[in-house]
């Protein structure tokens, strides 16, 4: 007997179990992180840990990035460098040139209103890969953002979240579609 006529023989006097009406429901899969990304924190990691400190970086210590929308209290962005908002969403502008970050930045802030997001990341590196290691998406970035009517406020990221290649934005409430 081969196998399938064995399996028959020993189901044979079987009858199905009656219907539960459950339905079962595979769990969703986490997205996929993409590989490139994962690659650069690596080498932005090796870099932190075993670079040399230049100059630069020697007189930018303490000086982290910030912005807060005159009339807001001192205390939102204080929260806000204490991670007290949940980062809702990302966006990284890593090989973008100046014309296609300014793009992207602009309608992933007006998305993420429309969505009713309150705290974003931007990611716009440090540089490193540009001509003569200079930051060019940073002080624009930086820039754009405070021009920004949604933004209510920007900090430097904690380094785990990027550091002084991110910035992690507060957005003003905006309406949500359902």
């Amino acid at each position: 007997m081969d196998d399938l006529a064995a399996f028959h023989a020993a189901v044979a006097g079987s009858r199905p179990l009656p219907d539960s009406g459950r339905i079962h429901r595979e769990p969703q899969q986490p997205p996929p992180k993409p590989l490139q990304r994962l690659a650069d924190e690596q080498a932005a990691l090796h870099e932190s840990l075993h670079g040399e400190i230049g100059l630069q970086d020697r007189l930018e210590g303490g000086d982290e990035a910030h912005y807060l929308r005159p009339g807001l209290a001192a205390s939102v962005l204080r929260d806000l460098r204490r991670g007290r908002w949940v980062v809702q969403d990302d966006l990284d502008l890593h090989g973008l040139n100046r014309d296609e970050a300014r793009s992207l930045l602009g309608a992933f802030l007006a998305e993420a209103l429309r969505q009713g997001m309150r705290c974003v990341r931007v990611v716009h590196g440090k540089g490193l890969g540009s001509p003569q290691k200079t930051a060019v998406l940073r002080p624009l970035t930086r820039g754009w953002l405070a021009q920004r009517d949604e933004v209510l406020a920007y900090c430097q990221a904690r380094p785990r979240d990027g550091g002084e290649g991110a910035l992690i934005v507060l957005l003003r409430a905006g309406k949500t579609r359902r």
